[in-house]
């Protein structure tokens, strides 16, 4: 009986985790098309570029949508259990409830696994590789389209302005065109009856045949004529050819683009982790070497100073007024004495600055780094967690329906996630170690799955509540 009873439980966890993994995906992928799509729409980026960043960013998804559906099965499949009376059943043959719930909670730890291998291999290239495509297709100009009517100033120097265009050829009727290639000052005018537009190299370089046109053109003084001169030419033909490498879409190589604590894997995070422990300590070494090499009397003074150097001995200079010993000597030596002391103590204290700015600079990214490597344990051990407040839960309402378990798991996981989003940024600041701000989420998830199973295991729905045994122990009844 018990065989049979985990198979059914494993039976009905995968629907609904694939089912809401599915629905929590498409959300996301609405969410992202919704906010992103105006941004990519407009600049002529082939359909295969488009979809191949939905699927880089769907990556990131993932990380979201998992541990929600994980939630959601357990309380949709052991709520099915309650609901049905199947657990009530199990429970008066004195099966317990960890005897149930294991295979559930060894596919969680599954689920998890699967998720750390996710977070910290294929989400940073993931990552990676939407960024660098991200940046390619904001550095893409919009395509070269003339609308009849409207100025075109996406190629530069140059403004062009079509009247007529027919539809389905490449015809220019009344073309005017602007070009500043001589700057403002000599700027000209360019008039035609007609054009003709072709292009080259994939549309990377663009030519405009005119006919039938003019030229105006005013250019600088010349010489010692201070008026101003006007060129006028006509055209039978005259032949434009612009540059539109921009306007076409080029995919960066893959290593043009440096990669964040995002975009890391998890060896070069602990590698980058490494690194920056031993710089801050290597420069630490190195200013304590300095500072006691510069405090410590150094052969310099002592030459300086005259055979006579009983003022070193004098109670104010044991006191630490050094100043005072200064009265021994002469002017020149004693100047010579203040200028070298004055000198070496600034540049110790500029010394001091740029190390302390700099392993200041150096001790923000390695909380950054070790953020980001405690995030990916805590995300893939959440799933273990929701296991074990998803099946006691899910006992526990017994009747709750599916917009009740929907509404109880949406807050359980935007508690999780603002936790966890707060915690990442505080210690970035930080304000708190890494690992507390990465595992606070958990940790209070995990006191409330022990309420949990403590609530199912003792069965407290079957006693007074606990208000009411206290105050039964503090006031006890006397019949």
């Amino acid at each position: 009986m018990l065989r049979r009873l985990h198979w059914l439980i494993l039976r009905r966890l995968p629907g609904p985790f694939f089912a809401w993994l599915g629905i929590l995906m498409f959300l996301l992928l609405m969410q992202f098309l919704i906010r992103w799509l105006p941004e990519i729409a407009g600049k002529g980026i082939p359909v295969l570029v488009i979809l191949e960043l939905i699927a880089y960013n769907l990556a990131y998804m993932v990380v979201l949508a998992v541990p929600m559906s994980v939630l959601l099965a357990a309380l949709m499949a052991f709520g099915g259990l309650a609901e049905s009376e199947y657990y009530t059943v199990i429970k008066s043959t004195g099966i317990a409830f960890e005897q149930i719930a294991w295979p559930a909670l060894l596919a969680s730890l599954v689920v998890g696994g699967g998720l750390l291998y996710f977070n910290t291999f294929m989400l940073p290239e993931a990552n990676y590789r939407a960024r660098q495509l991200w940046e390619d297709i904001r550095n893409k100009r919009p395509g070269f389209e003339l609308q009849p009517g409207v100025f075109y100033d996406g190629v530069d120097d140059y403004s062009i302005l079509v009247q007529e265009r027919p539809s389905g050829t490449n015809r220019l009727l009344n073309v005017t065109i602007y070009d500043y290639t001589r700057g403002r000052d000599e700027q000209a005018v360019i008039k035609a009856e007609r054009g003709r537009i072709t292009s080259k190299a994939s549309g990377a370089r663009m030519t405009l045949t005119l006919f039938d046109g003019e030229m105006h053109r005013r250019l600088r003084p010349r010489g010692a004529d201070a008026d101003s001169r006007y060129e006028q030419l006509r055209f039978d033909r005259h032949v434009l050819h612009f540059d539109l490498s921009d306007a076409v879409f080029r995919r960066s190589e893959s290593d043009e683009t440096g990669r964040s604590t995002r975009t890391t894997p998890i060896f070069g995070l602990l590698q980058i982790e490494d690194s920056l422990q031993a710089d801050i300590r290597a420069r630490h070494q190195e200013l304590e070497t300095e500072v006691r090499s510069k405090l410590l009397p150094a052969q310099n003074y002592v030459d300086a100073l005259p055979p006579d150097s009983s003022w070193l001995q004098s109670p104010d200079t044991r006191s630490g007024r050094h100043l005072l010993g200064l009265a021994n000597l002469d002017r020149e030596t004693a100047k010579t004495v203040l200028g070298t002391a004055t000198s070496g103590a600034r540049a110790l204290q500029s010394t001091i600055d740029d190390t302390r700015r700099d392993t200041k600079w150096k001790a923000e990214r390695l909380r950054s780094y070790r953020v980001e490597i405690h995030k990916k344990f805590s995300i893939a051990v959440a799933c273990f967690i929701f296991m074990l407040i998803g099946a006691p839960l899910g006992l526990a309402l017994r009747r709750g329906g599916l917009g009740t378990i929907g509404v109880i798991a949406l807050g359980i996981f935007m508690f999780y996630w603002i936790t966890l989003v707060q915690g990442e940024k505080l210690s970035e600041r930080g304000r708190f170690p890494p690992w507390i701000g990465m595992w606070i989420a958990n940790l209070v998830m995990s006191i409330g799955s022990v309420w949990l199973l403590l609530y199912i295991v003792l069965d407290l729905a079957a006693t007074p509540p606990l208000r009411r045994r206290i105050w039964d122990w503090i006031f006890p009844r006397t019949d």
